[in-house]
């Protein structure tokens, strides 16, 4: 009799046809089930995530695989502000132009509704959120209007709206990048930096479905109630449902009246029974905003900040991005207008493509302390509405070094690819088979983990792995 084989013996052609038929759910953890399978497997991440004009389900086309994953439907007029680590920041319009802001993981279909943003003015441009989120543990930041940061964590039943920031004239946020350890990245589009420290993350204690006598119910905001109802999951943990759930009006004159809701085409259950009642004092702990240049460099001024001649460029450069590389940080200068060519004041001319790219990285020693750099070291960043991201791409199918992967072009946004020795952007995919389409619309960059952990199988270098991919590298270490 023939001796039994291992699961990880099986061909890797066969594999591959296997995992073909998987969703990214199934497919990332057959990648964690061993070396053989991880090897064998090339990785989903990282991915564009469209929306096709026939349907409501977004997909995420991997870069890596050159197939397309579809996932959990989106709720209808949710507009998506943020994503990291497999979870979307939506922004969700209710009842009077008001909007409520909702953590989503379209692999799981979890989600988890952040408390009211209450502010006079109702643009977000972008939200960034904390690895990993629950819905007694997470930390978020949003950029509001052109001056302003909020902040919510675990615990508070508010957003905190901090005061306006100090800005050179004609200055604007432009985007956000979350840290570890709750700090925050703020960059303005004349290219200076805040650092936002965030309050310890505080764990509550999980909510009873029937609380008893002893412990009375607290008031939920307008805004938790009005999206706080969804199928229960069943006993055999059915999909819940994800249609659009229809708002009627508040009584304007009396917030404590009951609250009508229509509901379309399938009965909703409330998951707790709501009560509204005045709102609570903000129970964020306080945070702190702080400039990322040293003393000897303030106030910022980009002619003593940047190097020439950015220093110039800095003004004609109105797409800009910050992220974070082995510890360093860059900026990412996107000309999104026509070529434009400068004249410096030391005298000559500087030109400027369309869609040229440009990355500046900090040197916190130096006068001017950021300067551009042609080298990534082999890595590459992404950058968008997701959480911007630094990927080391040897060895990654599909991917290149020293590139920088945006989103947007002419007519439709569509994925694209900076090559920084060439110079030139190129899209990253092609027109076919599952791949975004000229039916379908990209939103952000898609990725399972933003977390990067050293290995010794990857020379010093540094790559993504995800949680199952650790468990079974472990498990492999002590089987040998």
């Amino acid at each position: 009799m023939a001796p039994f084989r291992r699961w990880a013996d099986l061909p890797p052609d066969l594999l591959c046809r296997i995992g073909d038929r998987l969703d990214l759910k199934c497919y990332a953890s057959a990648r964690g089930a061993c070396t053989a399978w991880r090897s064998a497997l090339a990785p989903p991440s990282p991915a564009l995530l469209v929306l096709s004009d026939a349907r409501l389900c977004p997909s995420a086309a991997s870069l890596p695989t050159r197939r397309s994953f579809d996932l959990a439907a989106i709720l209808t007029g949710a507009r998506c502000v943020g994503s990291s680590n497999g979870w979307l920041a939506l922004s969700i319009a209710i009842y009077s132009g008001q909007s409520v802001f909702v953590l989503f993981n379209p692999v799981t279909s979890t989600e988890i509704i952040l408390p009211s943003l209450i502010y006079e003015s109702r643009w977000v441009s972008k939200v960034v959120f904390s690895p990993n989120p629950a819905k007694d543990d997470f930390a978020a930041v949003a950029i509001c209007d052109i001056d302003r940061i909020a902040y919510v964590t675990a615990g508070a039943r508010r957003w905190a709206v901090l005061d306006p920031v100090r800005l050179v004239s004609g200055d604007q946020l432009a985007d956000v990048v979350y840290h570890d350890k709750g700090k925050v990245y703020c960059l303005t589009r004349c290219g200076d930096v805040l650092l936002l420290r965030l309050p310890e993350r505080r764990r509550r204690k999980p909510i009873n479905d029937e609380p008893g006598p002893s412990e009375p119910e607290a008031p939920i905001p307008i805004a938790e109630c009005a999206l706080g109802l969804r199928g229960r999951r069943s006993q055999y943990h059915h999909q819940r449902n994800l249609r659009m759930i229809c708002y009627e009006h508040l009584r304007q004159r009396d917030l404590t009246g009951p609250l009508k809701l229509t509901f379309c085409s399938e009965t909703f259950i409330p998951y707790r029974r709501l009560s509204i009642g005045p709102l609570e004092p903000d129970l964020n702990a306080p945070a702190t905003v702080e400039p990322l240049l040293p003393d000897s460099n303030l106030p910022f001024n980009p002619a003593t900040s940047f190097a020439p001649p950015y220093n110039t460029v800095s003004a004609f450069t109105n797409a800009k991005s910050i992220v974070l590389c082995e510890g360093n940080l860059y900026q990412i200068w996107r000309n999104a207008s026509c070529t434009v060519t400068l004249q410096l004041p030391g005298g000559g001319h500087h030109r400027v493509s369309e869609n040229e790219i440009l990355v500046l990285r900090y040197y916190p020693r130096r006068q001017p302390c950021w300067d551009a750099v042609t080298d990534l070291g082999g890595y590459s960043m992404f950058v968008g509405r997701n959480n911007a991201v630094s990927m080391y791409a040897e060895g990654v199918p599909g991917l290149k070094g020293n590139c920088v992967y945006w989103i947007g072009g002419r007519g439709r946004d569509q994925g694209m690819v900076f090559d920084m020795e060439t110079g030139r952007s190129t899209p990253c995919l092609p027109s076919v088979g599952g791949i975004p389409g000229p039916l379908q619309s990209t939103i952000c960059w898609y990725f399972l983990s933003d977390i990067m952990n050293s290995s010794n199988n990857s020379g010093g270098r540094r790559f993504y792995r995800t949680r199952s991919r650790s468990r079974a590298e472990r498990a492999q270490d002590m089987e040998e």
